[in-house]
């Protein structure tokens, strides 16, 4: 960090400065120019807050030179992080495929797609038992219910369960839930990430809608920090100027999360589109470009699904779908390995 001294300081307010700034036990270096003067700090500046800097007297600017993210920071950790749930792994070179309905309907409707995925090759099943809807009318989950027949699902097929949570009120419900998922409304909810942080469960995290790549890493950081290093990030689509799509999905996030970060990185087709007829072309983009793991809508009844039937893929096209994911996957593979 470096910080910019105003040239009508004080020499009292500037030595008033690098003391206060010592007290986050970091080194500072004064150098004087011709016509200016700054303070350089050297160690570690992640918990010194920027603004906080700047509300002193005689600060002119302040100059990160380092990411302000630690703990998932590549920089710090350079190899890559592998989460393991239930015998299967998310990172570490395969692709994870996490399938399965919006919203859990009905005992019957669970049950047969989460089959369907477990047939068709899939890792994990999805499915939300609490749902944040746009309109307050809309269905909203079946709460606790719809976490007990994930479990019941869990028991039938022997897939891992990923479900969100909305409310830190609600987080003794998904003590059996293997992979909390936290929403993109609730990206910065900062009070639920640091709660999730101290559980030893992993978080799906899923990038905001006008979240910029550092804020995601940012909220990442808030639940590492509290002793939570199982954290998936989640590229879910951000909201731009075209209307085309429910939402524009940033394929170069891949590989720019791949350079700044050691977590895994998952893509959301379904989310980040909105339309069945892209999920796959996007999904194959994905691998591509090197995701650790896709999160595919599956329903068996689309078009009478309670919540988003549109961006839902038939158990037909799913296993359709899975054959091309999985072939790319090995020639992705082979072709970094060569």
């Amino acid at each position: 960090m470096i910080v910019v001294i105003k040239n009508q300081a004080t020499e009292e307010q500037v030595s008033e400065l690098m003391e206060w700034l010592r007290g986050f036990n970091v080194k500072t270096n004064l150098v004087t120019g011709v016509h200016s003067r700054i303070i350089g700090l050297i160690g570690d500046t992640t918990s010194i807050d920027a603004d906080a800097v700047m509300a002193r007297e005689g600060v002119e600017a302040v100059k990160r030179v380092q990411e302000p993210y630690k703990n998932a920071n590549r920089r710090f950790h350079p190899e890559d992080t592998v989460i393991e749930v239930r015998g299967r792994r998310i990172g570490g070179g395969s692709l994870a495929v996490i399938a399965g309905p919006c919203s859990v309907e009905t005992e019957d409707q669970l049950m047969r797609t989460a089959a369907a995925v477990k047939n068709a090759g899939a890792d994990f099943l999805r499915g939300g038992a609490f749902k944040p809807r746009t309109s307050p009318y809309a269905f909203q989950g079946l709460g606790k219910e719809g976490i007990d027949l994930l479990i019941q699902a869990r028991k039938e097929t022997g897939l891992p369960i990923v479900t969100e949570i909305m409310d830190l009120s609600d987080l003794d419900l998904f003590a059996d839930v293997d992979i909390v998922q936290v929403g993109a409304r609730n990206m910065q909810n900062f009070t639920l990430l640091k709660a999730l942080g101290r559980c030893d469960k992993p978080v799906l995290l899923k990038r905001g809608l006008s979240a910029t790549l550092q804020e995601l890493l940012m909220s990442a950081e808030y639940i590492m920090s509290e002793g939570n290093g199982k954290v998936i990030l989640c590229e879910r689509g951000i909201r731009t100027f075209e209307p085309e799509t429910r939402n524009t999905l940033d394929i170069s996030a891949v590989p720019l999360l791949r350079q700044k970060t050691h977590l895994p990185i998952v893509i959301d087709p379904s989310h980040a589109t909105g339309h069945s007829g892209l999920v796959e072309p996007m999904s194959l983009a994905a691998v591509s470009a090197g995701a650790d793991g896709l999160e595919i809508e599956v329903h068996t009844d689309p078009k009478n699904a309670w919540s988003d039937g549109a961006q839902s893929l038939t158990p037909e096209q799913f296993a359709s779908s899975m054959k091309k994911i999985r072939a790319l996957e090995k020639f992705v593979i082979n072709g970094l390995c060569s």
